[in-house]
Parts: structure tokens; sequence; C-alpha cells
């Protein structure tokens, strides 16, 4: 397994898949007992808890999202992903930045995955340094 391959195709997806609210695509890079923290206190176990953090995430957003994501940083079977969005609620518009650290299994799908994000009200630019 590649591990860069691995990160760049988690990446590549979050960033196509978010926006269509494709929960099918994203679900395919987790492994089936692999682990998504929303945050350290937000834990989805398994594939079937990453459905669920997906469809309560996806059910808040009021329009298509505008994401990006950053190249990957790869370390042994780990890689820190940083990403930047804007999305829009039935609260109004708000800028999410953030970085998700992926491990992945040796067949490549994420075994663990641990989101550090913060979310501000309306959409503010993306920095230079992003």
């Amino acid at each position: 397994m590649n591990v860069s391959e691995a990160a760049d195709r988690w990446a590549h997806t979050w960033a196509t898949a978010w926006p269509d609210k494709d929960a099918d695509a994203i679900l395919a890079l987790q492994a089936h007992d692999g682990d998504h923290w929303a945050s350290l206190f937000r834990h989805y176990p398994g594939r079937d808890g990453l459905a669920r953090y997906l469809r309560e995430a996806f059910d808040e957003e009021t329009t298509p999202a505008s994401v990006w994501f950053g190249t990957p940083t790869v370390d042994g079977h780990t890689a820190a992903i940083e990403y930047w969005a804007h999305i829009t609620t039935a609260d109004g518009p708000l800028t999410i930045s953030g970085c998700t650290v992926v491990a992945f299994n040796d067949d490549g799908l994420v075994q663990q995955a641990r989101d550090y994000s913060h979310a501000t009200e309306g959409h503010q630019p993306r920095p230079d340094f992003a």
C-alpha cells in the first residue's frame, strides 16, 4: 500500500464528494472497523458511525459546500490533510478550517481519522498560506 496515494485519494474524494453530499464515495475510503473522530469529543465508530456523521453534517448544509484540500503530509501510515470549506446552514454562512490526521491500514483504507477544526460565521477568504 502506498500511503501517499491513499492520502491523495482521500483528499480528492472528500474535495469532490463533500459538495455533492456523496456519502457513498467517502464511506468507500473507510475500513469497516475504522474510527472517525469529528473532534476528540465526537467519536463515530466504524463505517456505520461515519455514515451517521455524514448524514448529520450534510443535512445541516442548505447549499453545496465550496471546499479546498491541501497536499497531504505523510509520515509512515499516517497523513495530515489541511482543508478549508464554505458551507451554508439554516443559520447562515460558515467557514470551516481544519486538518484531519488519517491513519491508513495495509489495504489503504482509513483505520482512524481525527479531525481538528474551527468554524466561524461568514465566508472568510482562505489565507495565502493555505
